[in-house]
């Protein structure tokens, strides 16, 4: 029977739990926003993590940067804060990046409301569709 749920999965879903505590209790630096961690991929060998985050709030890219920066330059105190919370042996060395599939989403969704309007508009072609049928 095949393992469906890693010990890498749990450990970054575990991480995912004990960052967004830390980030919102612990960094109080007033260039990070409302930053919500979408996912976390813990390499095979516990040695790194890939944080991916969105930041709420913050559309312009110059300012998602800059937090993406100031978390990078915290992972180090939120890794020692991380390894206090979680009991691992080793705590991975934590990576931030920005999650662009929120916003991604959000486009393709306004895409599909948009087609539809204009479907909606054409009741002549709709007709025709169903008349073909």
């Amino acid at each position: 029977m095949a393992k469906e749920y890693s010990r890498t999965q749990r450990i970054g879903d575990q991480m995912q739990r004990e960052l967004a505590q830390l980030i919102r209790r612990e960094v109080k630096d007033p260039r990070v926003g409302l930053v919500t961690i979408t996912a976390v991929e813990v390499s095979r060998d516990v040695g790194h993590a890939k944080i991916f985050i969105t930041v709420m709030g913050q559309d312009n890219a110059e300012d998602i940067a800059q937090s993406i920066k100031v978390l990078n330059s915290a992972a180090g105190f939120l890794r020692m804060q991380l390894a206090r919370e979680m009991k691992l042996r080793s705590v991975p060395q934590l990576h931030f990046h920005y999650d662009e599939s929120v916003v991604r989403g959000a486009h393709l969704s306004a895409l599909i409301e948009r087609a539809v309007a204009e479907d909606s508009q054409h009741p002549v072609a709709a007709e025709a569709e169903d008349t073909k049928e």
